[in-house]
């Protein structure tokens, strides 16, 4: 049986841990010095849930808890090295876990919080539901500081993401309970910037959330988080 406590200290290589470039646009490594990973704006934009889902994302850290079809680990490993995660087989059970970030940076935040999100394909087939974890934010300054955020299935804590109307990456985006969702969390674990204020430099042709912001239209910049954040520990306590 493997140990119930994950710890990632970027000693040797990222451990399975990406960054995201958001909308489709795939994985990109991060930073990694003096045992520690680094993630810089600009972020990618992820559009998956824009209104009539929650919100737009920064995709700051991504960990594969599972090996899954569409993502599968093994794309990964030349850019994050192996996944420690899938492959110490840890636990996807992450009811009542608790996740500790020794983190620091210097990041304009815009209105938006860096939150956990997690993501799975059950408990309902064929659904992939998404969560964001609004009610236990983490903060970022220029110290290092340790900050433990406990995932509990109060669903006041956290954010169904939901799905954008058309031109989703996934067009099985939903939601579950969280109390289920996060039984299995089977796809992965996202720490994102959210929600974004998207506001476009010219007025779109079309309508604002039907378009990809990013894209189909260039978005203001000044309206997004910038900066960077640095993470050199996380600690995981299954329960």
């Amino acid at each position: 049986m493997p140990s119930k406590n994950y710890i990632e200290t970027f000693d040797k290589d990222a451990g399975g841990w990406i960054g995201w470039i958001g909308g489709g646009g795939g994985p990109k490594a991060l930073e990694l010095a003096d045992s520690a990973a680094t993630t810089r704006s600009p972020w990618g934009i992820d559009i998956n849930h824009a209104p009539p889902g929650a919100g737009y994302l920064h995709l700051l850290y991504v960990l594969l808890t599972t090996a899954a079809k569409d993502y599968p680990a093994a794309r990964f490993d030349p850019l994050a090295g192996p996944n420690k995660f899938i492959n110490g087989d840890y636990p996807r059970d992450f009811t009542k876990a608790r996740m500790t970030f020794r983190v620091k940076g210097d990041l304009r935040l815009a209105g938006s919080e860096l939150a956990l999100l997690i993501q799975c394909d059950e408990p309902i087939p064929g659904v992939r539901s998404n969560h964001t974890l609004h009610g236990q934010p983490i903060k970022v300054t220029k110290d290092w500081s340790e900050q433990t955020i406990t995932l509990e299935p109060d669903e006041k804590q956290w954010t169904p993401m939901g799905v954008r109307k058309v031109g989703a990456d996934c067009a099985t985006y939903g939601n579950a309970p969280i109390a289920a969702a996060l039984k299995k969390v089977n796809v992965d674990i996202i720490l994102v910037l959210f929600p974004l204020e998207i506001v476009p430099v010219t007025p779109p042709k079309g309508g604002l959330h039907d378009l990809r912001a990013g894209k189909d239209y260039a978005v203001d910049a000044a309206k997004l988080p910038a900066g960077y954040v640095t993470i050199d520990e996380i600690r995981i306590d299954f329960r």
